[in-house]
């Protein structure tokens, strides 16, 4: 079924300057012949993980109607479009991964407005570059969509009418332009929305940890795809190692989960080098910051620092295991009810202490760690962790009573990821050292005991990422 809607005030198909023109007797023919088939759309086993989500967000604003919707097509120049993808609380709450949708909760009940494919009745199927079926693909039908994610299911046309009212409304905003001028808009009750969504991401159950297992294994290939092609790699620079994990994380999931870092050299210095346009250089060590984002959005985060030569250099292998030790003392201090903070401040602890030892701090390492002096950070410059989940920082509206500034519980998931990092022009440290960076980051789970560390499969002991790459070189 096409769920069409009347054809009378259709808007005009999405079609471009130098699109030639359509005849009435040409558009009178396409409307004719066409036969029915449905797609295969199995239901979703995010289904009913969506269901307790969106009952848990209703129990916390009772008696109010909630709209969070999906988000349209962004451009990236002229007429083209990015390629879609949901907010994060929409898809997290309905399990939709569809452009233009809008969910709405309300006392329980929950309605998806879709924007079924594409009906015969009007031109939009052949003519419409955005939504046109023989342009962007056949979307699914209400029907199908409800079947396969098991709520109900309406035209996205019913959505202003709809929300029409006296129900008090809370509106997911800054999402989608079109539904935030539905409804009159009140910053904090909104804001309290965009907060409470977040910090129910907090914990994940075995579902979620699956999909983030399943990011991290699928992250883990990509990176031995980089090493067993890295003849290329130090042939055609940084761009070859983010083309390989990209092809990766397309054909393993829905996408990479973030612009992959690719720093060769003095570039591994820039903490968010997503130009990735430098040479692979022998004798120097290269960044790479990657991750997987698998099909139901939930991402991994992975960084690690290897010797484009196969091993390691004396200077670069004492500062990689100096990197290490500061990540295995982040591992180790994440616990249930430890702060989340304490993750830094024990990573940092390791990282001021060695860059005393090496002469470089200005004053005793216990001085650097104090709150009103860090002076230590020049070379580390971040914080070593963020919760993960469907977005690479997730969680990010949560207050900092429920994230920064709380305690750590069963079912979280978050990243370490110390660093050293010493600029190409920073006079204070050793010319050898000038131009290095290292960043370890792996992806750990909060459980009842020590933390799970779901990216393992990738080595991390700088002897075993040697031994990693001798054996997938080609």
């Amino acid at each position: 079924m096409s769920d069409a809607k009347p054809a009378d005030g259709a808007p005009e198909p999405k079609t471009e300057s130098h699109d030639p023109a359509v005849p009435e007797a040409y558009a009178a023919f396409m409307r004719t012949g066409w036969g029915d088939r449905d797609l295969d759309l199995a239901p979703q086993d995010v289904a009913a993980s969506a269901a307790a989500r969106r009952a848990r967000l209703a129990e916390a604003f009772p008696g109010e109607r909630l709209v969070l919707p999906a988000g349209t097509y962004k451009v990236r120049a002229n007429d083209t479009d990015y390629r879609f993808r949901p907010d994060t609380a929409h898809a997290y709450y309905s399990g939709n991964l569809t452009s233009d949708a809008v969910l709405v909760v309300e006392d329980g009940d929950a309605v998806l407005y879709a924007r079924p494919r594409s009906s015969r009745e009007t031109d939009e199927f052949f003519r419409d570059r955005q939504y046109g079926e023989l342009w962007a693909g056949r979307r699914p039908s209400l029907k199908e969509i409800s079947d396969s994610l098991g709520v109900e299911t309406r035209h996205i046309d019913d959505l202003p009418g709809d929300l029409a009212g006296t129900t008090k409304t809370r509106v997911h905003r800054g999402v989608s332009t079109a539904v935030d001028g539905l409804v009159g808009g009140d910053e904090q009750r909104d804001a309290e929305l965009a907060r409470v969504a977040s910090e129910q991401r907090l914990i994940k159950d075995a579902w979620e940890v699956g999909q983030l297992q399943a990011a991290c294994d699928a992250t883990t290939l990509g990176f031995t795809d980089v090493v067993e092609d890295w003849e290329n790699a130090v042939r055609h620079g940084e761009r070859w190692i983010e083309g390989t994990f990209f092809r990766r994380a397309r054909t393993m999931g829905n996408d990479i989960g973030y612009d992959s870092i690719v720093g060769g050299g003095r570039h591994a210095t820039t903490l968010h080098w997503i130009e990735n346009s430098g040479p692979i250089t022998p004798g120097e060590m290269v960044l790479l910051d990657m991750g997987v984002e698998g099909h139901h959005l939930y991402t991994a985060d992975v960084t690690r620092t290897i010797p484009v030569s196969g091993t390691y250099s004396p200077v670069q292998r004492e500062l990689y295991d100096l990197v290490l030790a500061a990540q295995d003392a982040g591992i180790e201090a994440a616990r249930p009810g430890a702060a989340f903070a304490d993750i830094h401040a024990a990573s940092m602890r390791v990282l001021a202490h060695g860059l005393a030892d090496r002469g470089l701090l200005p004053v005793s390492a216990e001085e650097a760690l104090l709150p009103d002096s860090r002076v230590y950070a020049r070379w580390t410059l971040h914080g070593t962790s963020h919760m993960l989940g469907m977005d690479v920082h997730d969680c990010g509206m949560a207050a900092p009573e429920s994230y920064a500034k709380g305690t750590l519980a069963e079912g979280m998931v978050l990243t370490v990821e110390p660093g050293l990092y010493f600029q190409e022009d920073d006079l204070l440290v050793p010319e050898e050292l000038r131009g290095i960076g290292i960043r370890i980051e792996d992806d750990v789970l909060i459980t009842a005991g020590e933390a799970v560390n779901l990216s393992a499969a990738l080595p991390r002991a700088s002897a075993d990422v040697e031994a990693w790459m001798a054996r997938h070189r080609r």
